[in-house]
């Protein structure tokens, strides 16, 4: 995978730099907390990995948020409001054409991905922290977050060595030349201590419980940052149905790209895998189908002629899609003189198959249907799946003015006040095994469903 391309989104006049790389189906942000920059992240030979090893299991989005790396950088005496910067996701998100999309973030990124979730819960799938932080100082509730005096210390040795290979616990050899030039090229000095004495009374845990989106926490259990743990626990105990895995340093550099990168890609794939087949379920609902069709139309329009075919046709569908309102059924497709449409009961899809043979006739015309009950995938404005297939196959068997019902159908209207014969044991094209269906009636003496006036007024001549 070669280095993706560094492009720019705006949020006003503010430029947001971010990459796009990777195809997967799903949209997957990266937020990195110290440090970012996207175009030094790919000179690691550790990170580089790491952000392939992403990109293997999603359309991977990196982006710089304000203030850092090759995005717009703010100065010491301005440092934006977190708000502003969950805005700016949505402006990279825009940018990058994703309508919805998982936010991995890391560290301090947690904050602005946390708030980010729980604000536009529309446009993001699921959340990953790695070693989140959501608070800076100790509160009742994180007593192990370090103190005043201890920030204080650490914006002290911000402005003393950041950016030198005395800074934090860097890795060592030519790793070590690299991560110092890397921190250099993500934030001035500072900008940095600006930044952390704006936010060190930020405090989001009384956002946690209003996330609702699957929640992965991170954490390293081997770090000399001690908060990490224990934070990482925290969080996923505040996020409703957040899981935890905790994987080890084991002593190096605490940086999640170094020993645990690739032990994170594995769980970071798994579990945008498990999030899709759970969003696929979500999409998945048990539905009656119908399939009408006219019969010998082909015929019937050289007999009447075009224009009085087209004026059948015409009366045909009004017909139908009355019908179809009347049932409460959802037309999905019309092609030609055919309706496919669907139902959430049978018993209201069979009256109205069975309305709509008995209402086109004083048109010339007869139709076939054919009904089967399943489960179906939604699509859009479409539904799919192999009870469409049989449901349409069922219709092919039908004969002029019959409806034919898959044994399925039959066997939920078990009561009713419709009678169904038996047609026998068939295969369908297409469909494994074989399929008995049913030809459906009202019960003797019982009196058809009336359709207004439509069926006194819509006679057309049987012949030209």
């Amino acid at each position: 995978m070669e280095r993706p391309e560094t492009k720019f989104a705006w949020n006003g006049d503010v430029s947001l730099a971010y990459q796009v790389c990777g195809r997967g189906a799903t949209d997957l942000i990266y937020l990195q907390g110290y440090c970012s920059n996207v175009d030094v992240n790919w000179e690691s030979p550790y990170l580089s990995r790491f952000l392939r090893g992403l990109a293997s299991h999603a359309r991977l989005i990196v982006t710089d948020r304000r203030g850092w790396g090759c995005s717009e950088r703010f100065t010491s005496g301005y440092v934006p409001d977190v708000d502003i910067l969950t805005d700016d996701i949505i402006a990279v998100m825009e940018a990058a054409d994703s309508e919805r999309a998982s936010i991995l973030a890391t560290y301090e990124s947690a904050i602005v991905a946390s708030l980010f979730a729980a604000s536009y819960p529309q446009r993001i799938r699921s959340l990953i922290l790695i070693d989140p932080q959501v608070t800076y100082l100790p509160t009742d509730e994180t007593p192990w977050m370090p103190s005043l005096a201890r920030w204080q210390e650490q914006i002290q040795a911000v402005r003393a060595t950041w950016g030198t290979p005395d800074w934090w616990d860097s890795p060592t050899g030519a790793e070590r030349e690299w991560f110092s030039r890397y921190a250099r090229a993500s934030v001035t000095p500072g900008s940095l201590a600006a930044e952390l004495s704006r936010y060190l009374d930020t405090d989001i845990r009384a956002v946690l419980p209003t996330i609702q989106v699957p929640t992965l926490v991170l954490v390293d259990t081997d770090s000399f940052y001690e908060v990490m743990p224990e934070t990482g626990r925290f969080v996923a105990s505040k996020i409703p149905g957040a899981r935890v895995v905790e994987h080890s340093s084991k002593g190096g550099p605490h940086f999640h790209w170094y020993a645990r990168g690739d032990a994170i890609v594995a769980d970071v794939g798994r579990f945008l895998a498990q999030v899709g087949e759970e969003e696929a379920t979500f999409d998945r609902m048990l539905a009656t189908v119908l399939f009408t069709d006219v019969v010998r139309s082909t015929q019937r329009a050289a007999e009447l002629g075009d224009r009085r075919w087209r004026e059948v046709v015409e009366r045909h569908h009004a017909t139908v899609r009355m019908l179809l309102a009347r049932y409460r059924g959802n037309e999905i497709d019309t092609a030609g003189d055919g309706f496919f449409a669907s139902f959430d009961g049978p018993a209201r899809a069979v009256r109205c198959a069975l309305a709509i043979s008995d209402a086109v006739r004083p048109l010339g015309i007869e139709v076939r249907a054919g009904l089967h009950t399943g489960e179906v995938e939604t699509i859009g404005n479409k539904i799919v799946g192999l009870a469409v297939n049989i449901g349409a196959r069922v219709a092919e068997l039908a004969a002029p003015s019959e409806v034919l019902v898959s044994q399925t159908v039959r066997d939920l209207m078990v009561g009713s006040q419709l009678t169904f014969d038996d047609r026998g044991s068939h295969e369908l094209k297409g469909v494994p095994g074989e399929w008995r269906v049913y030809a459906a009636a009202r019960e003797v003496g019982s009196r058809p469903v009336a359709t207004t006036d439509l069926e006194r007024t819509q006679s057309v001549p049987t012949a030209p």
